[in-house]
This record gives structure tokens, C-alpha cells and sequence, in this order.
């Protein structure tokens, strides 16, 4: 059992990546098998060379002790050796017979007992890298009961030497070697395997094994800034993983934290606007008792403030459905917008001594296929943000004025709304459409942008800021028609009319 709760739990979690990779599948184990894998090849390329070197040595440590002999006795008398010191010889030396070739002629000078016939015939002078490795691996493997006939120059000398020799020596002498050979082999594999493993895992293994106990760490708690990634200082790849990983810990910490806020945000707005359902519930009894009084400046006014209460009690219906995420889809018709924008210029009450001018430009016959309160919405909150852009400036000599427009493209239609505000600072138009992120003025939401997005969005459209100086500020808006199913389309065109 552990003292300190944070080691408990970085023993839970190194538990986990254990459970999660089993030691069989690990990266340790498979860098391991591969680095031995790898080595012993290394070591069969080696070891056949090795092999075929060691039966040329060996021919030729042979093929020199008989010229030895052999100069001896040329040199000397032939029959200074006798009989039985001619079988010592070769038998010290293996083999059978031993021969010199001077000028064309062979001459036979110690021999014990001829063999029938020779099986190979080996030049030591002419022998190739290949011809070298195919003979080695024949003899280790088909070997032992061959003669062979080793011949060729010895040194400077200008004679020629030869000895026939059974191969069961070579056979043998070779299975020694190659047994040694690969018992270093396997040796040298494990060292060095094992000094691979070491570097590696110190240098690679071990930073990935902290990385995954760090993201499984962080997915237990990421609300705690101690569970991110601390990176070394490294300039190579795993380096630049680690500082990337310890700023996307940073960055979801950062969001999950504006996340619980706006969470937490949401369910008071809702609360708010619950209880101001109910306030204006009671405003629209008080709206339908107006309307019965006969004076005609209260009758004029009473169907402006019945629509505003009915408005106010849908956008506090909406905002509970926002929290619930769950925005109602568009209910689209063919609207006249000329209309609508003046039902916006009426909502918003522009004052006349403010200086500000609502030029309505939208032709009186243009219409748009959207849904009426969403449309409502989204001109509501542009037209919003630009009075209250350009109510900040109190001289009377700057133009403040206010315009929308709308022009149709084929089946879709695009609104304009300008001011002649100040324009819109740097760090509004980097986050525009942020929820409460996007405010140009100091105590504001964000909120209207990131609306008018969301509805604009939910009828297939696009939002965009095109211009912002200082003296313009420009939105514009584009929703398509609603698109036309053929199946309807060729039902109505065979009615009959």
C-alpha cells in the first residue's frame, strides 16, 4: 500500500499499460527478438565465408607440408626414405600419395597405397569466392568419404606439388570449427543484441512507454494539471512528440475547462430564462387586456408589443432548446424580407436623436425562402451589433447609417447588412463566430454571431464578414431554396389543369 495518493495512482496506471500490452507484444520483447534475429544473419553471412576459407586453409596447410616433403626429396635421393618411413610420413600427414610436377612431368614420390579413382580435383591457385563457399557447404554436408586431389603451386617455387588426401579429416576438422564458429555466433548475437536493447529502449522504448502512461494518466483525470506530460529536452522526434503531446494536454485542458463553464453557464441561462418564460407569460395576459381598451394610440401599439412578447417567449423557448441541444430545424416558407427588415427596424427602436439611419434596401417584392423567426433572428442580431457599434461615437458629424440589402442569384438569395461603424477589432474577427469569444465591445457575449451562424447553417447557407475598416463594416449571408424533388415536380406538372 502506497503513502501518497499520486503514487497510488501512477501505480494503477502503470498496472494499466501492463493489462493493455502484454509482455509477449511489447515493444521490448519484439526489438529484442529482432535485434538477435537480425545479428545471427549477419553472422550466417559471415559464417559460410568464414567455413570456406577455414577448407582453403586447411588444403593449403596440407598442400605445404607435402612440398616441403616433396623438395626433400627431390632434392635428395628417391630412395632415401624407406618403406616404412614413407608410411609414417604420410600418415602423419593424412594422406596417400604425394607428387611433384617440374617441367610437364608428374613424379609420384611418397606413396602408401594408390586409391581406385579420385573423386575431386582441386587447383588450390584457381579457386574462386563461390566455387569456394559450394565446395564448403558440400563437404560439411555430403563429405567424409571422398579422396581428393589438392595440386598447385607452393610460394615462388616454379614446381608443382600434389597430394591426394581423403576428406574425412577436412570433414571433420570443419564440423569443429563450424560448431566454435557458432557457439561465438550466437555469443556475439546476444551481446550485441543486448547492447542494441539497452541503448534503444534508453533512448526510444522508455520515452514511449512514459508517453502512453501519461495519456492514460491524463484520460483517468484531465481536469488535473499534474497529469500532463513534463517533455526533456530533446531536439529529436521523440522530443517534438513530447512537446506536442504536453500542448494538446494543455490545449484539452484548456477546452475541457470552457466546456464545464459553458455547461455551467448554460443551466443558469436556462434557469433564467425559465422563470422569465413566466414573467412574460404574465406581460402577454396584460398584452391581451390592452387590446381590449378602445384608445387608438394604445390599439396602434398593442399588436407591436403582442409580436415582441411573442418573439421574447420564443427566443426563451429556443435558448432552453439550445441548452438541450436541440435546435428546432427550420420551418421554411416564402417570405417577403422588405417586411421582415422593417419588423427588425421596429423591434430595435432606433431613436432619432442617436443620428443613426435604418435604410431598409431591399426591394419590396424580393422574396426568400427561410424560416420567418429564424430569419428574424439572424437580421436581429447583425442589425443589433452594428447600432450598437455605432452608438459609441457621439459626434454629430459622422455618418452613421445602417443598410440591408438583398440580391437573388439563381435559386439563392444573398442579404447584406452595412454600418459606417469603426469596424471590428483584430481579436473579434479572429474568433467571429465564437460564442463568447467573438465580442467586439467590452461586456458583450458573443453570443448574436455564433446564433445568426447556427441558423444561417441550418438552412444549408454560409455567413461571412467580406469587409471591415474603420467607416465599413460589411456582413453578408447566402440561403439557398429549398431543392425541388422531381418525384413532386413531375406529379404536379400530369395534373390536369
Amino acid at each position: 500500500m502506497t503513502d501518497r495518493p499520486e503514487e497510488a495512482g501512477k501505480d494503477e496506471v502503470g498496472s494499466a499499460v501492463a493489462d493493455s500490452v502484454p509482455l509477449t507484444r511489447g515493444l521490448s520483447t519484439k526489438l529484442l527478438l529482432w535485434t538477435i534475429l537480425f545479428v545471427l544473419i549477419a553472422e550466417v553471412l559471415i559464417f559460410l565465408p568464414s567455413i570456406a576459407n577455414f577448407r582453403l586453409s586447411w588444403m593449403q596447410q596440407k598442400l605445404g607440408t607435402a612440398a616441403a616433403v616433396g623438395v626433400a626429396l627431390v632434392q635428395g635421393k628417391p630412395d632415401m626414405l624407406s618403406r616404412s618411413a614413407q608410411d609414417e610420413l604420410l600418415m602423419a600427414l593424412g594422406a596417400r600419395a604425394i607428387a611433384v610436377r617440374d617441367a610437364g612431368e608428374s613424379h609420384i614420390l611418397v606413396v602408401s597405397s594408390m586409391p581406385p579413382h579420385v573423386d575431386e580435383q582441386i587447383d588450390i591457385n584457381h579457386v574462386g569466392a563461390r566455387e569456394a563457399i559450394a565446395g564448403a557447404v558440400d563437404t560439411a554436408l555430403f563429405g567424409g568419404d571422398r579422396m581428393l586431389r589438392i595440386h598447385g603451386r607452393v610460394g615462388k617455387s616454379e614446381m608443382g606439388f600434389e597430394v591426394i588426401i581423403p576428406d574425412e579429416g577436412l570433414r571433420r576438422a570443419m564440423i569443429v570449427y563450424a560448431r566454435n564458429i557458432a557457439f561465438l555466433s550466437l555469443l556475439i548475437s546476444l551481446i550485441t543484441a543486448s547492447l542494441v536493447f539497452y541503448a534503444i529502449n534508453r533512448i526510444m522504448i522508455r520515452p514511449i512507454r512514459e508517453m502512453t502512461r501519461s495519456m492514460l494518466d491524463f484520460a483517468r483525470a484531465p481536469d488535473d494539471p499534474g497529469r500532463i506530460i513534463r517533455p526533456e529536452r530533446r531536439g529529436d522526434e521523440i522530443g517534438v512528440a513530447e512537446r506536442e503531446l504536453s500542448s494538446m494536454q494543455e490545449n484539452l485542458q484548456r477546452t475541457l475547462a470552457g466546456q464545464k463553464h459553458l455547461a455551467d453557464l448554460g443551466l443558469a441561462v436556462s434557469k433564467i430564462n425559465h422563470d422569465m418564460r413566466n414573467v412574460l407569460a404574465s406581460a402577454q395576459l396584460i398584452s391581451d387586456r390592452l387590446a381590449k381598451v378602445r384608445d387608438p394610440l394604445v390599439q396602434a401599439s398593442v399588436p407591436k408589443l403582442v409580436r415582441s412578447l411573442d418573439r421574447a417567449v420564443a427566443y426563451t423557448e429556443g435558448v432552453l432548446a439550445y441548452g438541450r441541444t436541440q435546435e428546432a430545424p427550420p420551418s421554411r416558407r416564402r417570405v417577403r424580407l422588405w417586411q421582415l427588415v422593417e419588423e427588425v427596424r421596429d423591434m430595435l427602436g432606433v431613436e432619432p436623436e442617436s443620428g443613426i439611419e435604418f435604410e431598409n434596401a431591399v426591394d419590396a417584392g424580393f422574396e426568400i425562402d427561410a424560416d420567418p423567426e429564424q430569419l428574424f433572428r439572424v437580421l436581429a442580431n447583425l442589425c443589433r451589433n452594428a447600432i450598437q457599434a455605432m452608438a459609441g461615437d457621439s459626434a454629430a458629424e459622422v455618418v452613421k447609417r445602417l443598410s440591408v440589402s438583398a440580391v437573388r442569384t439563381g435559386s439563392v438569395s444573398r442579404v447584406t447588412v452595412a454600418d459606417t461603424g469603426p469596424g471590428l477589432p483584430g481579436k473579434a474577427r479572429e474568433n467571429l463566430f465564437a460564442a463568447f469569444r467573438g465580442s467586439a465591445r467590452s461586456g458583450g457575449t458573443g453570443l448574436g454571431l455564433a446564433i445568426a451562424q447556427e441558423l444561417v447553417r441550418a438552412h444549408g447557407g454560409t455567413i461571412e464578414l467580406v469587409e471591415s475598416v474603420g467607416g465599413r463594416t460589411v456582413f453578408a449571408f447566402t440561403i439557398p431554396d429549398q431543392p425541388v424533388r422531381l418525384e413532386e415536380a413531375r406529379s404536379a406538372l400530369r395534373r390536369p389543369a
